[in-house]
């Protein structure tokens, strides 16, 4: 069976995430800084009758960077690294001017440092993977954004495509993405290889200069431009650096403690998205995947941005 590793995953997008992995059969090892939630998460994963083995700790440990990719190994390798766990640096978020510099160091820690630690440790077990084709002088999705879609809060999504053969996804990259330019952008060559997959949660604080996003989006913008160069030098593999958009987590909770949350959606409405990365062999690049939101109210980044 296919294996993952997703850091961030006792709550939040990377406890949905799993659970959606294992409801399709895929072994996995996951992180947190807190033991006890942590191994709450991996009771409700094992529920799926999949090997889950929860390490927690703090992923700028290299000893403990180091300890969840040895799990994988011994599931029998690495076919999906998500980079889910994430750090605002300033709590709530603080202009510039203000900014703590010492939390924007572990923001960067967070959020920059370890997961490039993570691919340097992952990479021999993810060139070896056989989940994904890959593809010759491929030409990642780099710029302007190819566009999953929004996915509304009660999409269904079939959440066992492929379960059968679930390491030979196919040998076809017919994506269905497109560039937000409206130009579409296919993979060039014939497939030879196979691989695995990196995937970096960002947000739209990246690429959008909202006021006290500064120290934050700046962390974000450095894991996109790390994903982009990433995925030039590893062609063999698919590196997706994605914006989820809105979503009722603590990281926002925490960022906005005043603001009423309720009418967020949750992390489980972005998890199709992402699906669709794995489903469609999308090509490497910066993808939005956010759930469907109501109306604005007109609050600057409000259409999206894992933390907003």
């Amino acid at each position: 069976m296919p294996v993952a590793v997703i850091t961030g995953a006792s709550k939040g997008l990377g406890r949905a995430l799993g659970a959606a992995l294992a409801a399709r059969g895929w072994d996995l090892v996951v992180d947190a800084r807190s033991a006890g939630p942590l191994e709450d998460a991996a009771r409700e994963l094992r529920g799926a009758g999949v090997r889950v083995v929860a390490l927690p700790g703090d992923v700028t440990d290299q000893g403990h960077r180091a300890a969840l990719v040895a799990a994988a190994g011994a599931l029998g390798g690495l076919d999906l690294l998500v980079n889910n766990a994430s750090a605002l640096g300033a709590e709530p978020p603080a202009r510039l001017a203000d900014h703590p510099l010492d939390g924007l160091r572990a923001a960067l820690e967070v959020n920059v440092v370890a997961p490039l630690g993570l691919v340097q440790e992952a990479l021999p077990l993810l060139r070896n993977s056989s989940y994904l084709p890959s593809y010759e002088e491929a030409t990642p999705c780099i710029g302007n954004a190819p566009h999953v879609g929004d996915v509304g809060n009660d999409a269904e999504y079939d959440p066992h495509p492929y379960i059968e053969n679930a390491r030979n996804a196919g040998t076809s990259d017919s994506s269905r993405y497109e560039l937000e330019s409206g130009k579409a952008n296919g993979a060039k060559g014939s497939f030879a290889r196979t691989g695995g997959a990196v995937l970096n949660i960002s947000s739209d604080a990246a690429v959008e200069a909202y006021p006290a996003w500064g120290g934050y989006g700046a962390t974000k913008a450095a894991l996109d431009q790390q994903s982009a160069v990433l995925a030039v030098e590893e062609p063999g593999l698919r590196v997706w650096w994605v914006d989820p958009g809105d979503m009722r987590t603590d990281l926002y909770a925490a960022a906005a403690p005043d603001e009423d949350t309720s009418g967020r959606p949750l992390p489980e409405a972005v998890v199709p998205g992402l699906l669709r990365l794995l489903d469609d062999k999308a090509p490497s690049g910066r993808y939005h995947a956010a759930a469907g939101v109501g109306p604005s109210d007109g609050a600057p980044g409000s259409d999206g941005g894992s933390s907003r």
